[in-house]
C-alpha cells in the first residue's frame, strides 16, 4: 500500500525549525508514514535540525515549494528569475540533505497571477519557463532530486492548469529529473476525469497530493476516489498520498487559500478522518 502522509499547512505557517518538532511528533502520533515539509523562505528549515526528527518519528519527508509575491520563472525582470532559481535550489538541497526523493510545487510564477495569452503569447512564455528552469533542472540533477511542476486551477494560474497542458510544455524536458505533481483539488476542477488525467500523466507523476473536493479531508465528498486509486495503480505510482489542506486560524495561509471557513471540526479532525479514508481506500 502507499504511505500516506499530510502537509504541516493544516496545522500551521510557516514551518520553522524552532516549530517543526512539536508538529513532527503530532504527525507521527496521529499516525502518518510521511510528513510534507513547506520550504516558504530559504533557512526556515535545516536538514540538522530536521533529520534528528524524522528519524525519532520514522517519517518520510517531501518538500514543497511556495510560489509567493515576486517569485515566478515567466514574466519576470531578470533580478526576480535569479530570485527564484535560487530559492528552488535552496529547495532542492533541503530536499537532498534529508533523503526526500522530489521537490514539489506550481514552479511557474506567483500563485494567484493570471492573464490572458494568445497561441503566440503562450508559445513565447512556455519558451521562458524552459529557459529558465532548466538550471534547476541541472541542478535537481546534480543533487539526485526530481523536480515535479503542479498545474494549478484556473483561479491560480492561467499558464499551466492540466495534465495535457502542462505535458506538452514541459515535454522536452520531461525526464529523470522532472516530472509533474498532481493535485487531486486542482484536477476536480480542470480535467474532465481525474482519473484519466492520472493515466495521461503515467510515467511523469512524481508526487501526488489529496483532497477533498471542498478543500477539506478526502473522503465523503464527490471525488471518485475509487477511480484515483485505480489510475495510480494503472500507472504503477508507488509514491505517498499527501493531503494538503489548510488553516484559516493563519491569516496569511487563510488569504492564499482561499479558506474562508472551516473544513473539519478541527484541524486534528481533518488529518485524522483523511487518514482513515486513505488507509481504507489502499486496503480495499
Amino acid at each position: 500500500m502507499r504511505r500516506i502522509g499530510i502537509n504541516t499547512w493544516v496545522w500551521t505557517s510557516p514551518l520553522r525549525d524552532a516549530n517543526a518538532p512539536q508538529h513532527l511528533a503530532h504527525i507521527a502520533e496521529l499516525g502518518f508514514d510521511v510528513v510534507e515539509l513547506p520550504l516558504e523562505q530559504p533557512g526556515d528549515l535545516t536538514a540538522a535540525a530536521l533529520l534528528p526528527l524524522l528519524e525519532q518519528h520514522v517519517l518520510g519527508a517531501s518538500v514543497v515549494g511556495a510560489m509567493a509575491p515576486g517569485r515566478a520563472l515567466v514574466g519576470a525582470d531578470g533580478g526576480a528569475i535569479a530570485a527564484t532559481q535560487a530559492y528552488l535550489r535552496s529547495c532542492i538541497d533541503l530536499a537532498a540533505e534529508i533523503s526526500a526523493p522530489a521537490v514539489c510545487g506550481p514552479f511557474t510564477a506567483e500563485t494567484g497571477r493570471t492573464w490572458r495569452m494568445d497561441a503566440d503569447e503562450r508559445a513565447a512564455t512556455v519558451r521562458q519557463l524552459r529557459e529558465h528552469l532548466a538550471p534547476v533542472v541541472a541542478h535537481a540533477a546534480d543533487r539526485g532530486v526530481r523536480i515535479g511542476i503542479e498545474p494549478l486551477n484556473r483561479y491560480e494560474t492561467s499558464l499551466l492548469t492540466t495534465v495535457e497542458q502542462s505535458l506538452d510544455a514541459l515535454e522536452p524536458m520531461l525526464g529523470e529529473h522532472l516530472g509533474l505533481a498532481l493535485d487531486t483539488y486542482h484536477l476536480g476542477i480542470e480535467e474532465r476525469s481525474t482519473g484519466g488525467a492520472i493515466r495521461t500523466a503515467g510515467e511523469h507523476v512524481v508526487h501526488v497530493q489529496v483532497c477533498g473536493s471542498d478543500r477539506g479531508a478526502p473522503g465523503g465528498d464527490q471525488t471518485d476516489w475509487p477511480e484515483v486509486r485505480d489510475a495510480l495503480d494503472a500507472i504503477d505510482y508507488r509514491g505517498p498520498l499527501v493531503i494538503e489542506s489548510f488553516t484559516g486560524e493563519n491569516a496569511a495561509i487563510a488569504v492564499a487559500a482561499s479558506i474562508w471557513r472551516p473544513l473539519a471540526a478541527t484541524q486534528d479532525d481533518l488529518a485524522s478522518d483523511g487518514l482513515a479514508f486513505l488507509r481504507a481506500l489502499e486496503a480495499a
